[in-house]
């Protein structure tokens, strides 16, 4: 099978040839073409580069179009800080007073470079791997992205004391976050990941995120031309999981502070996984110790298909060394091909 009828078989909730490995690898292209984070993301060409010597060296299944969360808010007005090893970051908020949101108007994407330098990545890609390789585009959640627009202790207290005002809020973020997906998938992006971290239960209580991040996924997963993958960007998911399924998406992504086997019964087939190896610890682990975590997730969650492998934020840290992504990938090759047989005696004696 290619990348991409091993990933569709996958979800499918049927058993390809082998797990499919989805390395949601990032800056680390920026180390492969030899540019600064900074200077690699100033170009489409560049990216396009990156991704696809990321996709070769990795064995990946993926490629990821997304660039950095903040280039969203550079559309919106806002700035982006950039580091020298580690993600962009996004700056001051561009909400300061609530009374702004009563005026606020989404921005168009055809008038934002960094959206449009994003875009061309996607194109480009496509014309390289054409339907061969699922091609992930981003969209950060209406729900998710005021924490970027005003900060999470004003978002917070949007939310309980302005209902009015954060409804608002979300009918602009609906359009703005819909239309960008939206134009991704026109490019090509085969996929959009939807990221809703304030969503899990890590950052609100259920009965919250019933009244709030679902009924605004409701809206925007309805109005996406394309199949979704929610993710929660490393904060929990089993609580919801369901809930999270009656949106529509195809696709949750998974935190490693929760066991893969529990998400996966809990889905129930209804949705697939993604996930859940640690980036944060994966920066320390031997290559012995990545392939056991390769292990122990396929082992917990892949048999039937319906499961994806990947890290459990969405995004492989900077300093992640090579041989350990390499490491992975040489797991996946060589325990991740179904069927499963050694799964049973495995788990008897690590689990």
């Amino acid at each position: 099978m290619n990348a991409m009828q091993r990933t569709l078989t996958a979800l499918g909730q049927q058993e390809p040839d082998r797990v499919p490995l989805f390395l949601l690898t990032t800056e680390h292209g920026a180390k492969e073409v030899g540019l600064s984070i900074e200077e690699y993301y100033s170009r489409a060409g560049n990216v396009i580069e990156g991704q696809m010597r990321l996709l070769k060296k990795y064995r990946a299944d993926c490629l990821y179009g997304f660039y950095y969360a903040a280039i969203e808010m550079e559309a919106w007005g806002g700035q982006t800080i950039f580091m020298p090893d580690g993600p962009p970051l996004c700056g001051s908020p561009i909400i300061t007073r609530a009374e702004q949101i009563d005026t606020l108007i989404p921005p168009a994407i055809e008038t934002a470079p960094g959206l449009q330098r994003v875009l061309d990545t996607i194109r480009g890609l496509k014309e390289r791997v054409g339907d061969s390789v699922p091609i992930i585009g981003v969209a950060i959640s209406p729900f998710s992205l005021p924490v970027m627009q005003m900060g999470f202790d004003n978002y917070l207290e949007l939310i309980y004391e302005q209902p009015e005002r954060f409804e608002r809020l979300m009918q602009a973020n609906i359009t703005f976050s819909v239309n960008w997906a939206n134009a991704q998938l026109a490019a090509g992006a085969t996929a959009i990941c939807y990221f809703d971290p304030v969503s899990s239960t890590t950052n609100i209580p259920r009965e919250l995120y019933l009244k709030t991040g679902q009924t605004v996924a409701r809206q925007a997963l309805s109005r996406i031309k394309g199949p979704t993958a929610t993710h929660m960007a490393s904060g929990r998911a089993l609580p919801i999981i369901g809930d999270i399924a009656d949106t529509g998406t195809a696709i949750v992504g998974v935190s490693a502070l929760e066991d893969l086997a529990a998400l996966k019964a809990a889905a129930n087939g209804r949705v697939s996984l993604l996930g859940n190896l640690n980036g944060i610890e994966m920066r320390r682990w031997t290559t012995a110790h990545a392939e056991f975590e390769v292990r122990r997730a396929i082992a917990k969650a892949g048999r039937g298909g319906g499961f994806l492998l990947g890290d459990n934020h969405g995004e492989i840290p900077w300093l992640v060394p090579d041989e350990v992504l390499l490491a992975i990938g040489d797991a996946v090759e060589r325990w991740g091909n179904y069927p499963l047989d050694w799964v049973d005696d495995w788990l008897k004696e690590n689990d």
